[in-house]
């Protein structure tokens, strides 16, 4: 609620929550005051079955309206100490936000000594250890597979975890900054520039490179623009550059795909990635496990790194 653009509305919200439990206050104060003289008949309301089956208009009956009076006493008592009010934050001083950074602190430091244990080994270590990596997988868990998938294999547009072909570089020391920092990756579009039968010819240089079948005549005339243009990021070669993240375009890796049609896209709309940061989130421990558990998942022992 404290993401309104403007006050009116948490305004608008406090008034009617005021005026509704000043109103059911009123109607309850108004139907338990009614008393019947002795011996006086209530009133019918003209309501009536089977013949002397009448609805009378009698007083609410005493314990269902006390009961509704406590709901409303409690109501009023829950908004004086917590922000329902939207203008008023509690008495209190209550918010989610507090209460999970609370919770998380306490299981922190119940837990500190566990984490501190794994913080004096390296990432290597604690890739090779079973309860750090069991550690590192609940953290995957919670907060990768979104994009990396929960057996981490990624997908269109997200890397997979588990083979040895890295944007940035699969060193601990590269694993550890990519989580902490996040990653933003981006290609320009290069669609006006080539024009479409420049993207083409590009796009068949590419996959010449990458040992896919392509149109010879296109690829030779795609050439001069990737050196001229391309070669800046990926190299003259095409074998990419891990410092800006611009992927290997000469191995079977595709991150959106190797097609002639994807690689076309791909040259004409330009792409763009972005990794969050987590090292604020999660603090250094919480990432040196997961770094531990991600570097796991392409050094298994006794497994080769299996490509794409």
């Amino acid at each position: 609620m404290e993401d309104f653009s403007s006050g009116f509305w948490g305004i608008y919200i406090a008034a009617i929550v005021v005026i509704s439990l000043a109103g059911l206050l009123y109607l309850l104060r108004s139907q338990s005051v009614v008393k019947l003289p002795k011996g006086q008949k209530a009133d019918v309301t003209g309501h009536k079955w089977d013949d002397d089956l009448e609805e009378y208009n009698n007083p609410l009956p005493r314990w269902w309206m006390w009961l509704f009076y406590l709901t409303i006493f409690f109501a009023i008592g829950y908004l004086v100490l917590y922000p329902g009010l939207v203008v008023w934050k509690g008495s209190n001083n209550w918010t989610a936000a507090g209460q999970f950074k609370q919770e998380r602190d306490k299981k922190d430091a119940e837990i500190k000594p566990l984490y501190d244990k794994f913080m004096q080994q390296d990432v290597v270590a604690v890739s090779k250890s079973t309860e750090a990596r069991e550690i590192g997988q609940r953290l995957f868990m919670t907060y990768c597979i979104q994009c990396h998938g929960s057996d981490a294999h990624g997908a269109k547009g997200f890397p997979n975890l588990t083979d040895d072909d890295w944007l940035y570089g699969g060193s601990p020391e590269k694993i550890v900054e990519t989580i902490s920092n996040g990653r933003g990756g981006q290609m320009p579009a290069f669609g006006a520039q080539f024009g479409e039968e420049g993207v083409k010819d590009v796009a068949n240089h590419v996959l010449k490179i990458a040992g896919k079948k392509f149109d010879a005549e296109r690829a030779t005339r795609g050439e001069a623009n990737f050196k001229t243009v391309c070669a800046a990021c990926h190299g003259p070669d095409g074998k990419g550059n891990q410092a800006i993240g611009a992927p290997n375009l000469t191995d079977k890796t595709w991150l959106y795909g190797g097609s002639e049609t994807t690689i076309i896209e791909t040259i004409t709309n330009g792409r763009k990635n972005y990794m969050p940061a987590w090292k604020e989130f999660l603090g250094d421990a919480k990432v040196h496990l997961l770094a531990g558990y991600v570097y796991g998942l392409s050094h298994q022992e006794g497994e080769a790194a299996k490509a794409k």
